[in-house]
């Protein structure tokens, strides 16, 4: 091991008393040991960050998309930005024309597109808070983050139009304006004018500003920018309140980060847009983007295009989720495979050869020159050829994929994690560092970090090994959930933010992510699945006495193991002439088909998104018991345990999955 550490500890640890579990040291990154990196100077808001960079880089290109031509999507064509500001401005004041006062509410609703950037923009312009709206939250997000809101005007994506006007009734009281990011019909305009509403073209509405100048409101770095609903555990989405402050510091935070490890952003760098804007992480690299004059080239919305959207665009910057990055992986490994025998033995000597290297501590640019020449320039090509870093977040990145991509695709393969409620960038792994394979690197240069101990889950954060919920403390949190003064203090104690991620300490001061304090746990998409709501979903059941839901962040999908109930089983079993004892019953296909269909049939009419569906049903005779140690004296389900005694089945039942 190295004796390298990336992190100085700037308060000593607290220990427990009055029923307050333990703390552990504060610690922050080793780039900020003489104090966090200075405000820039005149970035006070969001708006702020665009309107230098127009003054400053008025003909760089700005944003970039693919148009159709005759059925072909031809290059990428260029918006400047210049051409962007003269645009924002128009959008600004059709806004203001429109009635919406500094502090109102604007909903964004759709796939990336320049219109979205610049709807954007104009909110940031005018001292609007900017509302992404997005559907993955399930059938009534939509419409509850309108009226919890209380959006007055919504920008939308041409093809979301019919999801939009769906919720008319319901966000009625608030929703006054509804305009496309491209055409409206005739129907819709018939439609939405029956609820004493507006509707426009992306074309029209710019018209509305052409002839009006409202002067821009002056904006404070407290001042609230966006509001961004998540995903809670349960019930309704809770709307982060993210502060100007909260993204000029995190954006000084990155530039001292990446200027530390000589990876500096400059106007020649060029993003692939194609994680939701409606999340933190893609917002937030767009807004450092923006902020250096670089260049944000959309996708065209198709995952199987990616691949090609990147070698028209030749992004120096790649942000994926680990999904993404698996296919990636996987495309290559069939590749290699198919690649005949001396190829495979070529590329396997390059890369144990160069894995050696970079282990020994070399640079991914030193490692092997010559197998980069020779072998992996061809990977490097399939991702354009200008790849600099590939950054995964929103969900752990297997460490077999980490290893490899960081050998083969001649780029510095990072991993990040955050929350909204952080501002997205936490922690972020450094380049050239292989120890810290499988781990979230140290705390970025701008906020302070502490592990406090869970006694219920043996996590000490005082041990040699230190383990612990993740708490962070600085400019980079959020200012609370909207209306949900309750749910703030739940999370917020003294200045320190409580993730319910459970971390542990590496020697050289990464972070390693380890557990989840509540039963939630991300699937390798990134979504957030809240078993205990889904097993009292799939409860609902009537043939089966008790359910336990597994998933897990490197798979997409989730299993189940079901105690059926004895008397409904038989009773089927005799209806559909199946032969055989309650046990034998249990393992026949025919009875975890129709177990699997039952859970499915429940899932459908409590209307459950598409990831929370259980693809493989394992039947288990035997109730869950205090015996094997699988329930506490409460009868509450010991999931750790559970995992371990069924673990194996488990396994099976993702296999065959991942088979088909």
């Amino acid at each position: 091991m190295s004796s390298k550490k990336f992190i100085v500890e700037v308060e000593p640890a607290i220990e427990a008393k009055d029923g307050r579990p333990s703390m552990g040291p504060v610690y922050r990154s080793v780039f900020a040991k003489d104090g966090f990196p200075a405000p820039i100077e005149g970035l006070d808001s969001c708006w702020d960050v665009f309107r230098l960079s127009v003054e400053k880089y008025p003909n760089n290109r700005m944003l970039g998309t693919r148009k159709l031509v005759n059925g072909k999507h031809g290059p990428y064509e260029w918006l400047t930005y210049k051409q962007v500001y003269d645009d924002v401005i128009r959008v600004g004041n059709a806004i203001r024309a429109c009635g919406v006062e500094p502090g109102g509410r604007c909903g964004i609703y759709g796939a990336n597109c320049a219109e979205w950037v610049m709807s954007m923009e104009a909110c940031n312009a005018h001292g609007l808070y900017c509302v992404p709206l997005y559907d993955t939250l399930g059938a009534g997000a939509v419409e509850f983050i309108i009226c919890h809101a209380e959006v007055t005007i919504a920008f939308v994506e041409e093809k979301k139009i019919p999801e939009m006007l769906k919720t008319l009734s319901a966000a009625g009281d608030y929703l006054k304006t509804i305009v496309s990011f491209g055409k409206v019909t005739s129907e819709q305009i018939e439609q939405v004018e029956k609820f004493g509403m507006a509707i426009h073209s992306w074309e029209d509405f710019l018209s509305l500003g052409n002839d009006k100048h409202f002067d821009l409101p002056l904006k404070k770095k407290s001042d609230i920018c966006t509001i961004m609903y998540t995903s809670g555990t349960t019930g309704d989405p809770k709307g982060v309140l993210i502060s100007n402050n909260t993204i000029v510091t995190l954006i000084a935070g990155v530039r001292r980060l990446l200027g530390s490890a000589n990876e500096s952003l400059d106007e020649h760098d060029v993003y692939l847009s194609f994680l939701p804007l409606a999340h933190i992480f893609d917002r937030i690299i767009e807004e450092c983007f923006i902020n250096h004059g670089a260049s944000i080239g959309f996708w065209r919305g198709d995952v199987k295009l990616l691949i090609e959207d990147i070698g028209e665009l030749k992004p120096t910057i790649f942000c994926a989720v680990p999904r993404v990055l698996d296919r990636i992986y996987s495309g290559l490994q069939q590749k290699i495979a198919a690649g005949g025998f001396l190829k495979r033995s070529i590329f396997n000597l390059a890369y144990s050869y160069k894995l050696r290297n970079m282990k020994g501590g070399k640079k991914h640019s030193e490692a092997s020159p010559l197998s980069d020449k020779v072998v992996f320039s061809k990977v490097k090509e399939g991702l354009g050829g200008n790849v600099r870093i590939i950054l995964s977040g929103a969900a752990p990145l297997a460490p077999h994929v980490e290893a490899y991509l960081k050998v083969v695709a001649c780029s510095h393969v990072l991993q990040g994690y955050g929350l909204t409620e952080t501002c997205a960038g936490t922690f972020v792994s450094l380049p050239n560092e292989m120890d810290m394979l499988g781990t979230v690197g140290p705390p970025v240069p701008n906020l302070d970090a502490r592990l406090e101990s869970v006694p219920e889950m043996n996590y000490d954060a005082l041990s040699s090994k230190p383990q612990g919920e993740i708490c962070i403390r600085g400019d980079v949190l959020f200012s609370g959930y909207h209306k949900r003064e309750d749910l703030t203090k739940e999370v917020l104690v003294d200045g320190w933010f409580h993730t319910g991620d459970i971390g542990e300490w590496q020697p050289d001061g990464s972070m390693k992510i380890i557990d989840r304090k509540k039963n939630i746990f991300k699937l390798s998409q990134g979504e957030y699945v809240a078993v205990e709501n889904l097993e009292n979903v799939y409860g609902l059941v009537s043939d089966i006495d008790s359910v336990w839901i597994y998933g897990n962040s490197f798979e997409s999908c989730l299993v189940a193991i079901v105690n059926p109930n004895k008397q409904a089983i038989e009773h089927y079993a005799e209806a559909h002439n199946i032969s055989g004892d309650f046990d034998s019953l249990c393992e026949n296909p025919k009875i975890k088909e129709y177990i699997l269909g039952e859970l499915t049939r429940i899932g459908k009419e409590k209307k459950l998104k598409g990831f929370e569906f259980v693809k493989a049903v394992h039947l288990d005779p035997v109730p869950f018991d205090m015996e094997r140690d699988l329930l506490t004296p409460t009868f509450k389900k010991k999931r750790p345990q559970m995992l371990k005694y069924y673990k194996d089945i488990i396994d099976n039942m993702y296999k065959t999955i991942n088979k088909k």
